[in-house]
């Protein structure tokens, strides 16, 4: 039978060092908090209880948190003084189930992975294990004091380290997996007579080998799983790195960027063969790319779907679209939500289109606003035409038919139908619906009165 698992994250710092009225773990990277980005590893697992420790902002925190995974359950605990790791924890155990065991982990140590979590609690066989790291320079950090065995017999911070200890290169990450009973036996009797005179979690490491636990520790695969972040400095070198190894794992399943260094990744993204993405490129949220798409430079794309073999020129902006096959876009085309363009259709410059299906092999190629609309396959909507969907109170839907022609800079106004093979002349304003293979235009006669005099200056 499988061991219950709780997850303790420490989210009551406040971050000072950040200058910022958002708590720590609310700062973003790669497109979502820090706090999130541990609550999104933690729920590739199987976790029975998730326990949040807050201080600093812990409404908002709370709020924010509670709003983004409304099918989430989560316990919440006051740290109302920052006393130390040890303390946090131990704020933890009137809610802590006594048996079972738990990964206690950071809300502001966003990258470690679920492999690693995993690898971590299998490596919990006698009740503690612990995540540490090999580095070349370990000033400032827990150092990890092991006998002449090999065995792990305590931690050291670096304020009470002697100086043979402060010569040792394996570090602490402050991450561990700990039997339940453990924690409930050893966290009442913490003590805070150090230089911090504060109560320290490490010190549960020196509690269990007198008991004679043999503690195990591992070491994640990649060095920035453990890194914290307490400034803006490390957030940014964070989030480059993490950029960094997203780019790399798309690069290994094929895909080609113009320069790895200057694009953004801010969710996940995934992708066919022989994708090409420019410079400046900004993904967010969930999002598909099918082969053979290329994405010229500084377009932002937010949780679209794009089909095999579209081309997307510069700058556009696509959010929340799903895009057919062969779908030519842009330059400067915005797609906002629920916009669907069907196989081998083509927007052009300066179209915007929200709450719309553009049919197949349709095309809406200049300075148009297409809303809340439905285009059939085969149409030509011209230059400058808009459809006018809101009356200042309500939105109305128009219906283009299939291989209609919409004039140049025509005004339809919704609700209204314009049928198949209808054609509409340029500068009309429609307002009626008009019948398959009808013509339909609404506009004031052409009048030219001859020798007209210009108006002069006096």
């Amino acid at each position: 039978m499988t061991s219950p698992l709780s997850v303790i994250i420490l989210a009551a710092g406040k971050g000072t060092r950040m200058q910022s009225a958002k708590p720590k773990v609310l700062q973003t990277l790669a497109g979502k908090s820090l706090l999130a980005h541990v609550l999104d590893t933690c729920n590739q697992l199987t976790v029975d209880e998730t326990i949040i420790v807050h201080g600093f902002g812990g409404d908002q925190v709370k709020s924010e948190i509670t709003n983004q995974y409304t099918q989430s359950s989560f316990t919440w605990v006051a740290q109302t003084e920052q006393l130390g790791t040890g303390h946090a924890v131990k704020v933890t155990l009137s809610d802590l189930p006594k048996s079972g065991k738990s990964l206690i982990l950071y809300g502001d140590v966003p990258l470690v992975s679920c492999q690693t979590l995993a690898a971590l609690k299998a490596a919990n066989t006698d009740g503690m294990s612990m995540l540490t790291l090999t580095v070349d320079n370990p000033f400032g950090l827990g150092r990890i004091k092991r006998d002449q065995n090999g065995n792990i017999e305590a931690i050291v911070e670096q304020k009470d380290a002697s100086a043979d200890e402060q010569n040792i290169r394996e570090i602490n990450s402050g991450i561990y997996c700990v039997d339940n009973a453990l924690l409930h036996k050893y966290l009442p009797e913490l003590s805070n007579n150090n230089a911090q005179q504060e109560y320290y979690l490490t010190d549960i490491v020196k509690m269990a080998v007198a008991d004679g636990i043999t503690i195990v520790a591992i070491e994640p695969e990649h060095t920035f799983e453990i890194e914290g972040v307490n400034n803006r400095q490390q957030l940014a070198s964070l989030e480059r790195t993490w950029q960094r190894k997203v780019v790399a794992d798309l690069q290994e399943a094929g895909v080609q960027f113009a320069d790895p260094t200057r694009v953004d990744i801010r969710g996940s993204l995934s992708a066919g063969q022989d994708v090409f993405i420019d410079v400046n490129v900004v993904f967010e949220g969930d999002c598909t790319l099918g082969d053979n798409v290329y994405i010229e430079a500084g377009c932002v794309i937010k949780n679209a779907q794009i089909g095999n073999a579209c081309y997307i020129k510069p700058y556009c902006v696509i959010d929340r679209a799903d895009i057919g096959a062969g779908v030519d876009i842009g330059p400067f085309a915005h797609l906002r939500p629920d916009t669907v363009l069907s196989d081998n259709s083509k927007v052009g410059n300066f179209v915007e289109i929200k709450k719309s299906t553009i049919g197949q092999g349709s095309k809406v190629n200049h300075l148009s606003y297409i809303g809340d609309a439905t285009v059939g396959t085969g149409v030509n909507v011209g230059a400058g035409v808009i459809t006018c969907n809101y009356d200042g109170v309500n939105k109305s839907q128009t219906i283009i038919g299939d291989n209609a022609f919409i004039g140049s800079n025509a005004s339809l106004v919704a609700p209204v139908t314009i049928g198949d093979t209808a054609t509409i002349a340029a500068g009309s304003v429609i307002t009626k619906d008009v019948d398959s293979s009808a013509l339909a235009f609404g506009r004031a006669r052409q009048v030219q009165k001859n020798d007209f005099q210009r108006p002069t200056k006096k």
